[in-house]
């Protein structure tokens, strides 16, 4: 690495020394591993396709195959440990699937490990080409999307019948001479060249050499990632099991971890669905699982008495299909749930009662006001779950119905992995949560809404919900947003949500976020 560095400084002066300032006319050139990324190493990119795509198995594949894959990149070339990584990676899997995981899985980890020097530069040209060795199918979504990349040249991968074969196409892996060839067929050879080259190692030469200026984008391990509010938009919905960077370390304890997670998993939903709830709170806790309950709960209405009182909604953000179980588990008595979509298993296995809803007003208005009758009950008005701190929109129905509100606002930590998926089946999802080897829960009760703040005080719905959105929001020190369920799936499962039509064109807007 201190030879390729010393090598490039003779040609190149390190991107620290290039102004960035009056470029707004200017075209910039740019690699992507190393030089828009403070990390060289494409392997955890390949490792999220492969898990995401073809499972653990896929992902135990790919495992076996990295030590091939460095030993040619290191002494035979580095066209061909790239190719190894691709044909394990993607031999068999079906395009459209390669592509929805560079749209909404990759995007999340590749924000995360922006080179600030190199962003610095890239953002203040007018028109942004980024060239690079990896699969343009995994990169485009992000590199257009999130960082205002005009245009992407990368390898092209070969495929049958809407599946790929793990081959690449002609001129092959875009590495040396074929990422210089391409960049002439795209701008046109001598008479077109681009102002400002970024690249990182010896064989980003022959490009950097096309353009007017260049600089060198040196490895140093203390540099630090772009934060997210750096970039044009922040990154609010993105899918996948995943919730750490599979470096090669970390992908094979995933692979060792699963068979005892899901063990591990099984004992702590048994221990769930079978104790009395009183006791699930201790449970939970001998099986590392951390339940943190802040604030102080109402009581539960006393239904015994001649009192027509109804019960409590208890409002809360939504993380996780888990919600309303651990705020059953705070309380230590179980809470019925109205929730929206839920697999068939995820209803078997639950330890409350869950109640479906039906996208008819009326017809679910009602079923809200009866299920109040009997008592209390949970709702998530975002009728979906975010990832990241940023609260969706609250559906103004249940505002409606009582003036009875309590919010709840619920944050979890999971270390490994999700337990939400908008592409993937549901039905794993509370399987995906307690696989995490110390998942956490905290459920903050605040206090339940003033008379005055209701609707019955001649607060309208919409006010209601907004005010309360604000609360969980500044209680979590959340960003409020006027995103829907409908925004989500658009973005990362190309349809609404309610149907399985895939939309022409997924839409997203990240920058679509008011303030609190």
């Amino acid at each position: 690495m201190a030879t390729v560095t010393r090598s490039l400084s003779a040609v190149f002066p390190t991107v620290e020394k290039c102004s960035s300032t009056g470029r707004e006319k200017h075209t910039v050139v740019a690699d992507m591993d190393g030089t828009l990324l403070r990390g060289r190493s494409s392997f955890p990119y390949f490792a999220l396709i492969a898990f995401e795509v073809g499972g653990v198995l896929r992902l135990l594949f790919l495992l076996l195959a990295a030590p091939l894959a460095g030993f040619l990149y290191y002494f035979v070339s580095e066209s061909a440990g790239i190719q190894v990584l691709i044909f394990v990676t993607f031999a068999g899997m079906k395009v459209s699937d390669i592509e929805s995981v560079g749209r909404a899985v990759l995007p999340k980890f590749y924000s995360s490990d922006v080179h600030p020097e190199s962003w610095r530069v890239f953002s203040s040209c007018g028109r942004r080409c980024v060239l690079t060795a990896n699969p343009r199918i995994m990169v485009e979504a992000f590199l257009k999307e999130f960082l205002g990349a005009d245009m992407v040249l990368g390898t092209e991968i070969e495929s049958y019948k809407g599946r790929a074969t793990g081959f690449v196409r002609r001129p092959g892996v875009l590495v040396g001479k074929n990422k210089a060839d391409a960049l002439k067929k795209a701008f046109g050879g001598e008479t077109n060249r681009p102002d400002l080259a970024l690249g990182d190692r010896l064989t980003d030469v022959p490009y950097m050499s096309l353009c007017k200026e260049g600089y060198m984008v040196a490895a140093k391990p203390d540099v630090k990632a772009l934060t997210s509010d750096k970039l044009p938009k922040p990154v609010i919905f993105h899918d996948g099991r995943l919730a750490c960077k599979p470096t090669p370390l970390v992908a094979l304890l995933i692979v060792l971890w699963i068979p005892i997670g899901f063990i591990l998993a099984c004992l702590r939903m048994a221990a769930g669905s079978l104790l009395p709830m009183r006791l699930v709170y201790y449970a939970f806790w001998v099986l590392g699982v951390r339940v943190i309950v802040k604030g102080n709960p109402p009581p539960p209405v006393d239904k015994s008495s001649d009192t027509k009182e109804s019960g409590v909604l208890f409002i809360c953000s939504h993380r996780t299909l888990l919600d309303p179980v651990f705020l059953s588990t705070a309380l230590g008595r179980p809470i019925p749930a109205v929730v929206y979509s839920v697999s068939r298993l995820s209803e078997i296995l639950s330890p409350i009662r869950t109640i479906r809803l039906t996208r008819d007003r009326i017809m679910d208005a009602s079923m809200i006001k009866k299920l109040l009758q009997e008592g209390d009950l949970t709702l998530c008005p975002e009728g979906t779950t975010c990832r990241e701190p940023f609260l969706l929109r609250f559906s103004a129905l249940f505002a409606e119905l009582t003036d009875h509100l309590v919010p709840v606002a619920m944050v979890n930590r999971m270390s490994m992995f999700h337990g939400t998926t908008a592409r993937g089946w549901k039905g794993m999802d509370p399987f995906y949560f307690f696989m995490n080897p110390s998942p956490v829960y905290e459920v903050t009760f605040l206090n339940k809404l003033p008379e005055e703040l209701t609707c019955g005080s001649g607060k309208s719905s919409h006010e209601v919900a907004n005010y309360i959105q604000r609360v969980i929001a500044s209680t979590l020190s959340y960003e409020c947003t006027s995103f829907t369920r409908k925004d989500k799936y658009r973005a990362l499962a190309g349809n609404d949500g309610n149907v399985t039509t895939v939309a022409d064109k997924p839409f997203f807007q990240p920058n679509k976020v008011m303030g609190c």
